[in-house]
């Protein structure tokens, strides 16, 4: 029940006059469904979330340490909307690494790779604009970019990622301000574009003289397979990067990075500087302390190898409790995988069912910017032990076997 002072604010706000936007921009379905799933009788595949236990608590307790005494009072202060120039210095040389030589003023530091589909969506759009994505796409972009009262035009999906062959007369028809795509591991279907497709996109890119957002924040979680080509390696100044080290060091540290051209970032400067000023500087120090001790690959190795096994388990569980008429992707990497039910199964009514069964997942539906997808769902394995995956996924098979 409400308290007596949340009526009063309650009907204070109903007062006030709020902007359109303010009113049409949905909550997430996720955060929604992570408060049902607080419970610690529910195993949860609902969020993107990395494994606590994997966390480099120690390594980062050793860095802020030497933030201190290294920098001391500069690392406490204010600093530029840039971000600091070691991590920048330190992310060009690690992107040049891929295919593509940067510079550190091509670097834009930014809180999480979130509010960097938020500066492009400031940067980009305004009522009415369009943009052209994958569908399924990543939810968060489209939170992002709903804020802009923006339109999508959606491009279908197969196991090499978007069919590029229904690019070009959607962008002819309907000229989007940006092509808009998650290349490695997407979130949510755990696809993989193919080189073939990274080449095809790039040239009607710059045929059309389209920008291309690369939000990438799973490429360094491998487990098996050739990496493709970096899309930034192959589309150079026509593609803009989004990379974090939310998914590799830990997503509470909210440090992420833009990478393009420099006339670009220095728009992207501008409107960040209205946003925030600039990025946490403790925390970019904290994260380029670590990244300077050598520590950062070996984690990744080690977080990889968890991943890696927790993916076989889930997909061996599934392969072993989940009706012949339910399908599924196996990513080499990443944080997730996507699963197709009989069209004529809801997703989303599933989710009551299969809580009260004491599991959860992300239904489909709101990673499709145009509509439809209710038969499909999101499942993470990296947020769960792998006792509890095949505890979790049994009992989601014979949610299933109930009701399909």
């Amino acid at each position: 029940m409400s308290s007596l002072a949340d009526i009063r604010v309650d009907n204070l706000i109903s007062q006030w006059t709020l902007s359109k936007r303010s009113g049409q921009v949905k909550a997430s379905i996720i955060r929604e469904i992570l408060k049902i799933t607080s419970k610690p009788n529910v195993i949860s595949f609902a969020g993107g979330l990395p494994a606590p236990e994997l966390f480099p608590v120690e390594e980062i307790k050793a860095a802020c340490q030497r933030v201190l005494e290294k920098y001391g009072p500069p690392s406490l202060q204010y600093s530029l909307s840039f971000g600091i120039i070691e991590l920048r210095r330190w992310l060009a040389e690690y992107i040049s690494k891929r295919g593509f030589k940067v510079e550190e003023d091509e670097i834009l530091i930014t809180g999480g790779s979130q509010q960097g589909l938020d500066i492009i969506g400031r940067v980009f759009l305004e009522e009415g604009a369009v943009v052209l994505t994958e569908t399924p796409t990543y939810l968060g972009a489209l939170q992002a970019f709903d804020v802009y009262q923006t339109r999508y035009v959606a491009v279908d999906m197969d196991n090499d990622g978007m069919i590029v062959d229904q690019v070009e007369e959607k962008i002819k028809k309907h000229n989007p301000r940006f092509l808009y795509v998650v290349p490695d591991f997407q979130n949510p279907s755990g696809i993989t574009m193919s080189n073939e497709r990274r080449g095809d996109l790039v040239q009607l890119a710059q045929k059309y003289n389209i920008p291309i957002v690369d939000d990438n924040p799973y490429h360094e979680l491998r487990f098996k397979g050739e990496a493709p080509d970096s899309l930034k390696a192959v589309g150079g100044d026509h593609v803009i990067q989004l990379g974090t080290f939310s998914k590799t060091i830990s997503p509470g540290l909210r440090i992420g990075w833009m990478c393009a051209k420099r006339e670009i970032c220095y728009a992207f400067e501008r409107l960040k500087q209205g946003a925030d000023l600039h990025t946490n500087t403790f925390a970019q120090y904290v994260v380029y302390e670590y990244l300077a001790s050598g520590a950062f690959e070996k984690h990744v190795e080690k977080i990889k190898n968890a991943y890696s096994e927790r993916r076989d388990v889930m997909i061996k569980a599934m392969e072993e409790n989940f009706p012949d008429s339910v399908s599924f992707t196996k990513p080499d990497g990443g944080l997730f995988l996507w699963v197709t039910l009989p069209e004529h199964v809801s997703a989303t009514d599933l989710l009551e069912k299969a809580v009260e069964k004491g599991v959860a997942y992300v239904p489909g539906n709101p990673f499709f910017a145009q509509g439809g997808g209710y038969n499909t769902m999101r499942l993470n394995f990296s947020n769960a032990q792998p006792e509890k995956i095949k505890e979790g996924i049994e009992s989601l098979g014979e949610v299933f076997k109930r009701h399909i």
